[in-house]
């Protein structure tokens, strides 16, 4: 080839190249906003905020400005004093949400710089006529209150069952995300008769899951922060101290002790990509050496859900840990895998979904050492709260279902993870229940998706959960009705007109087996419809039998005990 025709080819090359990267930044822009952002944000127009503001035209917009949203007062606060999403503002508030915003909600910042450069080509490319919201037809019927907060009392019983299932849209899908607000002075949770509730500690960093470890110290991850903190107590009440154990974690969330017993030698932790595991002795309060890697890899998107739940299986072999989904229903990933479904199933499980939720809602099985990587179940769209139940040995998880099918569909659960178990995510829900907006994907699963045990109020949240054991010689052990009950924090709605959920509840086991029946146990935290002052995250059972919740709104861990 002559020297010419060399340069030529080499410009076209070039010329590709340069058209390539200017059609790729709002592609590559799409698909972050879709794997990171849609699970909380809408581009459309004509919807309304979902539960983070809509972002339509958001470049050029005042902060804070988005219409019917409950916004941080931190943000707020922002706004008042001139905030904007111009380019810049916008990539420092992407870079680390918290630096640039100290109190807002915003979870997960997009620390890669062309990544984020390429979402904000991609939200400056969203431009048009807004359009007006529509209003609300004259005589239409209220909001739907049954099980709204304003029910919630300790004591009071509810059993869902799936032939109660409203239709799908039988309501329209609300933006109602909670305004928190300080809690107010002297108030505090409600709790059955019989029982005190008071603060064990508080903590400015807001963590959420809570692990005891056998020496009586409570772990607390603090995700936002990156750090794992332990709170040590001499007399039960009120932790005395507090200590950083270890720092510099990539949303550490959950965690648990190897092996079990009364002898742990590690501390596992579940990142948001990773598994790591730190040298532990009794007592320690601060790591012994930096973190060990043990699962370099997790999945190839780390968007959407991001609370990975740890724990080991009854004989320490398995080490079992939930993975939720990137999307709210995988309407974008096509209707067949990247190669024949019964290869894909035989290397992923049955009903593994794919792009984008590739070894997304599951719950994942290793080694100790993370080694023998394999697929426990699959269709969990979002397994938070799992453990193993004493005894039975059961994997047990609770689930959030997916949103936008209306205020009281679906159901979110708890439930016995089978191994090898298909739960419905993306095609089906509680059973056989085929999701509209996949209507005709994967007929070959129906009658394989599994109903869960425990169906909760839809929308609730659930997050941590445990089994009440009261440890040996507890002096706050609860009444014996209370043993082997599951206590679940239920973090509370945003895709429903009424608020639910922002309380504890307590669910009934007999033999080791969920009955499906449920009990509110903690209440009160909420203030309105719009406003809220706590937002259970997880629960505990202390070395003396009282029970801990974690607070993640009003950063608080709170100790309900027995009236003495």
């Amino acid at each position: 080839m002559h020297a010419k025709t060399l340069s030529l080819h080499a410009l076209m090359l070039a010329s590709l190249a340069a058209l390539s990267a200017a059609h790729a930044a709002p592609v590559t822009g799409r698909t972050t906003f879709q794997n990171n952002c849609a699970s909380c944000h809408s581009v459309d127009p004509t919807l309304s905020p979902l539960a983070g503001p809509g972002l339509f035209r958001v470049l050029g917009r005042k902060a804070a400005s988005s219409p019917g949203f409950n916004y941080s007062a931190a943000l707020t606060q922002a706004s008042a004093a001139g905030k904007a999403w111009t380019r810049a503002e916008l990539d420092a508030f992407l870079a680390n949400p918290a630096r640039a915003v100290p109190g807002t909600t915003m979870p997960v910042g997009v620390p890669d710089k062309k990544t984020r450069a390429a979402l904000i080509d991609y939200l400056a490319s969203l431009q048009g006529p807004l359009a007006a919201a529509p209003a609300q037809a004259a005589g239409a019927a209220p909001l739907e209150r049954g099980g709204a907060w304003d029910e919630s009392q300790p004591g009071r019983i509810h059993h869902i069952k799936a032939s109660d299932m409203a239709a799908p849209f039988a309501t329209a899908s609300a933006g109602n995300g909670p305004r928190v607000e300080a809690r107010p002075n002297g108030s505090l949770p409600v709790v059955p008769g019989g029982f005190t509730v008071g603060v064990f500690a508080h903590d400015a960093d807001k963590p959420r899951l809570p692990l005891r470890a056998p020496n009586g110290d409570l772990f607390l991850a603090a995700t936002s922060k990156g750090e794992i903190k332990v709170l040590r107590s001499k007399n039960g009440q009120a932790a005395e101290t507090a200590e950083v154990f270890a720092s510099g974690l990539a949303r550490p969330y959950g965690m648990a002790f190897w092996p079990s017993g009364a002898d742990p030698q590690y501390l596992y932790v579940a990142n948001i990509n990773t598994i790591v595991r730190i040298p532990y002795r009794n007592g320690d309060l601060k790591a012994r050496a930096a973190p060990e890697v043990v699962v370099p890899h997790l999945s190839d998107t780390s968007g959407g859900h991001t609370t990975r739940t740890l724990v080991f299986s009854q004989d320490d072999k398995a080490m079992l840990l939930s993975i939720g989904s990137a999307t709210n229903v995988a309407t974008e990933i096509g209707p067949k895998p990247p190669e024949p479904l019964a290869q894909w199933e035989a290397r992923h499980g049955l009903g593994a979904s794919w792009g984008v939720e590739t070894d997304r809602a599951t719950v994942m099985a290793f080694d100790p050492d993370g080694r023998n990587r394999r697929t426990w179940a699959t269709g969990l769209r979002n397994c938070v709260g799992l453990l193993v139940y004493p005894g039975t040995g059961d994997v047990m998880c609770t689930v959030n279902e997916r949103d936008a099918l209306g205020d009281n569909l679906p159901p979110d659960y708890l439930t016995r993870v089978k191994q090898g178990g298909f739960y419905g995510w993306p095609w089906y829900y509680i059973g056989d229940h085929e999701d509209p907006r996949l209507q005709g994907q994967r007929p070959d699963l129906k009658g394989k998706a599994i109903v869960p045990d425990v169906l909760l109020q839809a929308h609730s949240a659930p997050l941590g959960m445990a089994v009440y054991h009261a440890p040996k010689g507890a002096a706050n052990a609860f009444p014996q009705e209370y043993e082997g009950d599951v206590f679940v924090a239920l973090h509370g709605s945003w895709n429903r007109g009424v608020r639910t959920g922002y309380k504890v509840v307590r669910v009934f086991m007999k033999d080791g087996a969920p009955t499906g029946r449920y009990q509110d146990f903690m209440t009160g935290m909420v203030l309105s419809d719009r406003e809220v002052w706590g937002r259970p995250a997880g629960v505990a059972v202390a070395a003396d039998g009282a029970l801990l919740v974690v607070d993640d709104a009003g950063g608080v861990v709170w100790r309900v005990a027995p009236r003495r």
